[in-house]
């Protein structure tokens, strides 16, 4: 059995990593993996064609700085396809690219399977056509999207949210004497130049606690050094869950870590700033009163989020304050724990896996 699996981003090679383990045990390791992602599909037997470095665009000015890497990646995918010859194609979030590949895929006869659905529920809903014609399965995460898809007719299944299993292994019970705070600037390049500056200026502010850094590897150090300077801030590698449980509160980029800190129970204040270009395109065409999975899956405001001209030091600093006040933090984890209820904690790898190749078998 071969599978080809892409996804562009650092949670969907996450997620793809469990998923190619659990696939792997139920064809008795008979199996074929072919990827775009990184280290978590590398270490579970995935044949690496393309790494997250040469994926990750953020915004549609980004995008389009990157058209010429854009195009080649295309290109190369199609090659892929027409000589790997796969049983399944995987589609792992990433809707820009991914979308255009379910389409040359299905031209090909290839099976096609989503995980993660993008959010045409959120903004241009006309790729709900395009997904419905290019896709076969869909597989999505959130509660709200199963009903959502199923109004369109589509194929698809919820199972919960990967990260309720992913995290509950990890939770640990550590004393509320935590001093620290994180700082985790995203997983783009483009994004660190723009966030993490204005983060390392709340260090001076909050003497009392010690901050640290949650990087990436996908990430050049000399970009986090550049930056960091002479600030007074350790800096960890892909050991965000590990920062989670010993942190007081977490300042963070928009994206599913702003769901992970919610399900780790950790106070948090979630930010986003892109090009101005790439701004004013998503204030026009996004359709959602919130940007981060804790406020959209709760259908209320329950974190700060500070986007664009709002993301300033000034307004960072009463956000902080407000996360660490006690009285805020015993209402903020009854919003949580609303949030892990729906997301369905039976959700696991083993039971999607097993879904997958009954679905191929059919």
């Amino acid at each position: 059995m071969k599978y080809y699996i892409i996804s562009g981003e650092k949670s969907g090679d996450l997620y793809g990593g469990y998923l190619m383990k659990s696939l792997a045990k139920y064809h008795n390791k008979n199996v074929n993996f072919i990827c775009w992602g990184g280290d978590c599909m590398r270490k579970n037997n995935g044949e690496m064609v393309r790494s997250l470095k040469k994926l990750s665009f953020m915004g549609f000015w980004e995008v389009l700085k990157n058209f010429r890497t854009v195009i080649y990646n295309f290109q190369l995918i199609k090659r892929e396809l027409r000589n790997k010859k796969p049983d399944i194609l995987i589609l792992i979030d990433y809707p820009g690219f991914n979308l255009k590949v379910a389409q040359y895929a299905k031209s090909k006869n290839i099976k096609v399977i989503w995980f993660v659905a993008p959010q045409v529920w959120a903004w241009n809903e006309k790729r709900v056509s395009k997904l419905k014609k290019y896709v076969d399965r869909m597989y999505v995460i959130l509660p709200f999207e199963e009903e959502y898809f199923k109004s369109k007719n589509f194929n698809v299944q919820f199972f919960g949210h990967p990260l309720t299993q992913l995290i509950e292994k990890r939770k640990l019970k550590i004393s509320n004497s935590k001093k620290i705070i994180a700082l985790f600037p995203g997983s783009r390049p483009q994004e660190i130049k723009k966030i993490l500056p204005i983060m390392l200026n709340l260090i001076k502010y909050f003497n009392d606690y010690s901050f640290i850094i949650g990087g990436v590897k996908n990430i050049d150090l000399k970009l986090y050094k550049k930056i960091i300077g002479n600030y007074n801030v350790k800096l960890v590698i892909d050991q965000t869950y590990k920062l989670m449980n010993l942190s007081s509160a977490v300042v963070l980029t928009s994206g599913t870590i702003s769901l992970e800190a919610a399900l780790f129970g950790v106070p948090q204040v979630v930010c986003y700033k892109t090009s101005f270009i790439s701004y004013l395109i998503a204030k026009k065409f996004v359709k959602t009163k919130f940007i981060s999975l804790v406020n959209i899956i709760s259908n209320k405001k329950v974190v700060d989020e500070l986007i664009q001209g709002d993301f300033n030091l000034e307004n960072l600093i009463i956000s902080l304050e407000k996360s660490l006040n006690k009285n805020y933090i015993k209402k903020l984890n009854i919003d949580y724990n609303k949030i892990s209820n729906s997301l369905n904690k039976k959700f696991s790898f083993d039971n999607m896996a097993k879904d997958i190749i009954k679905f191929y078998n059919n």
